[in-house]
């Protein structure tokens, strides 16, 4: 019948924008990054940009695929590089900050100019495009009151970016989903250098036989969120639209020396550093939205092990 006709159309049509729409990762040869585009690969049907400086991502995440092209280059100059996309973006998971907690006292003026400056940039850019914005919060930038937000550069400038999100929704009507994130272990972590993860420099401690490091006091707690279910989240939120704010965590927390611990071998103190938390706490705070606190599904423990037998 026509109307099956015009329903075909529709759907061939509708088919054809979504192949022809594309989904930016800042942050794509990154760790979570590198592991979301693997799963937007397997789970959509968009084509996808990466930005990326590589200053803690790797060209070694890249992954060959004709779907997917990857941008060198800093968010604050978004708009320069993707003059020519702007139109055809769908949806911006800016996962591209500077995320280091002890580092960003080290490299002040990078974490500035990444997490204030860049992302400036990335909110005006979906702003004045009318793309969704899917944005990494964190842990860190969490607490009962102002000083535990301020505890770090990186904290402070992650803190303010969400109130400032608040403030484009109230002014300008900005869409967007917020997905905190908790101490993310998982494939392709960073295992070296100054932005290694703790799991990834224990994980290189162990395979080179060294002694574990553990920052005192080493009783700090922190709640470990496995790379799948953090990922998972992001997509389900970006897919539900709902514009909320979504915490995705593990069940537990534990200490920095109950996870050396499970490693086993010989541990090495270090100095307490400045802006070290001593908990992770669970995100209560409301803004203008509802929280939706999403467990995840695979325990520290179980990796551990798992990695030792492979290892």
């Amino acid at each position: 019948t026509t109307n099956q006709l015009i329903s075909k159309d529709l759907k061939d049509i509708n088919y054809f924008m979504k192949r022809n729409k594309k989904i930016l990762i800042t942050g794509g040869a990154g760790f979570i990054g590198t592991n979301l585009i693997k799963l937007l690969l397997k789970k959509t049907n968009y084509k996808i940009i990466s930005i990326d400086n590589y200053s803690s991502g790797s060209r070694r995440n890249h992954i060959k695929d004709k779907r997917i092209s990857y941008l060198k280059g800093d968010t604050k100059n978004i708009s320069k590089l993707l003059q020519k996309y702007k139109k055809k973006i769908h949806a911006v998971f800016h996962f591209g900050e500077f995320s280091r907690i002890y580092q960003s006292f080290i490299k002040l003026n990078k974490c500035l100019e990444s997490n204030i400056i860049g992302s400036n940039q990335v909110f005006n850019f979906c702003l004045k495009n009318k793309i969704k914005l899917i944005y990494s919060a964190t842990s860190a930038a969490l607490g009962k009151n102002e000083l535990k937000k301020n505890l770090s550069p990186y904290a402070y400038t992650k803190a303010k970016n969400l109130e400032f999100l608040e403030n484009l929704k109230k002014w300008f009507n900005l869409k967007f989903e917020v997905i905190y994130f908790y101490n993310v272990y998982g494939k392709n972590h960073i295992k070296t250098g100054d932005m290694s993860t703790v799991i990834g420099i224990f994980e290189n401690q162990y395979i080179k036989k060294k002694p574990l490091t553990v920052v005192k006091p080493g009783t700090q707690t922190r709640k470990f969120t496995h790379i799948d279910d953090t990922i998972k989240v992001c997509i389900d939120a970006w897919k539900k639209k709902k514009c909320k704010h979504y915490s995705v965590s593990s069940r537990k927390n534990y200490s920095i020396i109950q996870i050396a611990k499970m490693f086993g071998g010989p541990i090495k103190f270090l100095p307490e550093r400045q802006g070290e938390r001593f908990t992770s706490v669970l995100t209560k705070m409301n803004l203008s939205n509802k929280v939706i606190n999403v467990i995840g599904k695979i325990e520290i423990k179980d990796y551990i092990k798992n990695f030792k037998k492979q290892n």
